[in-house]
């Protein structure tokens, strides 16, 4: 693939985080983890008799990599790696900031652009630069914490429309995520929270970038007009949407630009995007920092970040990077994207979120 420029430049392709190919949880495609990685619920971190066997990694609901993936950073570097899934980006991020010192794992995945800002304020992240990183992860970086977080991947949310849906009724799809404020379509749509949600994050953003002093009204008509608002992207995407595994009843959800890749018959409104970029970090306090260090090194290795179109359906951010033969052509780039700087983010989500709540009645 050719490289891209940064996420705060907004000359991004579109991605999709991945994700969301129909008859399919989780964003995978066919791709079953397993030989290689313990899928667990405990949360524990490797204490001192297992450091150096065993590398604990927290991250989200939606992760998935290939089992011979997985299984090769264990042939390269003799770690088992233990997969901890802890809710969509924000609970995760939430889960890490409120353990700074005392993590419960060693690593850290999933984070993305939209909550960066909570775990590195929180102090819960060990430094660690990847020497891999300057085959263009570097130009994804935190600006002023590049050595608390290191991009693996990036993808733009976008809402998503099922037009078979639409066909099989007769009926004229949406032609811009502003024609969400029309009862006929916000009864039709469903969305994620922002508080819980990294694409429910960057959605609000998006409208907050595009509107301006408008976006509460927005938000105040789509909701009134019938617009359903789930706490992620697993239970919009794979049980509400329509053309999702789930078969639900609303044809538009938000997901991503590349989501329409796996999913036949569904398209993205291109205008609605924001940019994306998902981290993985070392959790301070961790007691296998090294073993932590090198799955970091791992997720920028040619093996996963070649596996991530497919998989999660997210670019990779790394150069030269081969992708799936037509896969540009079914994850078609948004002509124009909404951003805001992470301090930006960081200096106002706060007071977004609550302008929020008070526009939809939560």
């Amino acid at each position: 693939m050719n490289h891209l420029p940064g996420v705060d430049e907004v000359q991004a392709e579109s991605a999709g985080r991945r994700r969301g190919r129909s008859g399919i949880a989780s964003r995978a495609v066919t791709l079953i983890v397993g030989l290689g990685m313990v899928l667990t619920t405990a949360v524990a971190c490797a204490d001192e008799s297992t450091t150096g066997g065993e590398v604990t990694l927290l991250t989200h609901e939606s992760f998935e990599l290939p089992e011979s993936v997985i299984d090769g950073f264990r042939r390269q570097t003799g770690l088992t790696l233990k997969i901890v899934r802890s809710g969509d980006a924000g609970q995760l991020a939430s889960t890490v900031s409120l353990t700074p010192g005392a993590p419960k794992g060693d690593a850290v995945y999933g984070i993305d652009n939209t909550f960066a800002s909570r775990p590195i304020e929180a102090g819960a992240l060990e430094s660690y630069e990847s020497p891999l990183a300057a085959d263009g992860a570097d130009e994804y970086a935190v600006p002023g914490a590049a050595d608390k977080l290191t991009a693996v991947d990036r993808g733009d949310v976008c809402l998503n429309i099922d037009d078979a849906w639409y066909e099989s009724r007769s009926l004229t799809p949406p032609a811009s995520f502003r024609d969400l404020v029309k009862p006929e379509y916000a009864s039709q749509t469903v969305l994620t929270d922002p508080a819980t949600s990294s694409p429910g994050t960057a959605f609000l953003l998006t409208t907050v970038g595009a509107l301006g002093d408008g976006w509460q009204d927005y938000w105040k008509r789509v909701v009134g007009g019938g617009a359903t608002i789930v706490s992620g992207w697993e239970v919009a995407y794979n049980q509400l949407f329509s053309a999702g595994e789930g078969k639900g009843d609303k044809p538009i959800v938000l997901s991503y630009a590349s989501s329409p890749a796996a999913t036949p018959d569904t398209s993205a409104l291109l205008d609605s995007c924001f940019p994306q970029v998902e981290y993985i970090g070392v959790l301070k306090g961790t007691r296998n920092s090294t073993g932590a260090r090198k799955l970091v090194d791992y997720m920028l290795s040619p093996e996963v970040q070649s596996a991530l179109p497919e998989s999660m359906y997210v670019y990779p951010v790394q150069r030269d990077v081969d992708l799936p033969e037509g896969w540009p052509a079914r994850a078609e780039v948004p002509a124009w994207m909404s951003s805001l700087p992470p301090a930006t983010i960081a200096e106002n989500r706060e007071r977004w979120l609550d302008q929020w709540r008070d526009a939809v009645g939560r």
